[in-house]
């Protein structure tokens, strides 16, 4: 099983963080963040019984400017579903939300080609049944105090945060186990 999401990362700082500062004195950080493009990320994470969970993702930097794509198109989807797919070797059930991209005639078509991809999308406005978005959230609440005056530095902190969640498969396994669902192996009566 594979959930999949997509978050944008720019240069403002998420609001609402709290931060140390002088008796009297409100810290305040000026950052312009206005027209200095944003990094996308599209990231899925794959779980399966008696296997470690794995999070994937790919992150594109898009510049500022009208007209310009600003998030993951369909090619970028599925060329991450079919890493995925290479890297655990066994048939992938999909799990996303109802982006216009997920939706669209092309990606109806790209995921029907593949034999080994079963898609079901989450009713609409639920994200607390998604566990990537748990992902994001603990990326960006990493990232909130933090001030960043360039946009490829932005890049290499999020690649950073997101390679340590690589690596700790039991936070990803809580994320999993805050939205709700089971994986265990079914009992048969």
């Amino acid at each position: 099983m594979c959930f999949e999401d997509e978050a944008g990362f720019t240069r403002r700082p998420p609001g609402g963080r709290r931060t140390w500062g002088r008796r009297g004195r409100t810290p305040v950080v000026t950052v312009s963040g206005r027209r200095s493009g944003r990094s996308s990320v599209a990231g899925p994470m794959a779980t399966r019984p008696d296997s470690r969970t794995r999070l994937c993702h790919r992150l594109r930097v898009r510049p500022a400017g009208r007209g310009k794509r600003r998030s993951t198109d369909e090619r970028d989807f599925i060329g991450l579903v079919e890493g995925v797919h290479q890297l655990v070797r066994a048939p992938i059930v999909l799990v996303w939300d109802r982006l216009d991209t997920h939706v669209s005639r092309r990606m109806r078509d790209l995921t029907a080609e593949r034999e080994w991809l079963t898609v079901f999308l989450l009713p609409a406005y639920s994200p607390d049944l998604n566990p990537v978005e748990w992902v994001w959230a603990h990326v960006k609440r990493s990232l909130a105090n933090l001030a960043v005056m360039a946009l490829d530095r932005l890049e290499a902190l999020v690649r950073n945060r997101l390679k340590r969640l690589q690596y700790r498969p039991h936070t990803l396994d809580g994320f999993i186990a805050g939205t709700g669902p089971t994986l265990d192996n079914p009992v048969s009566p």
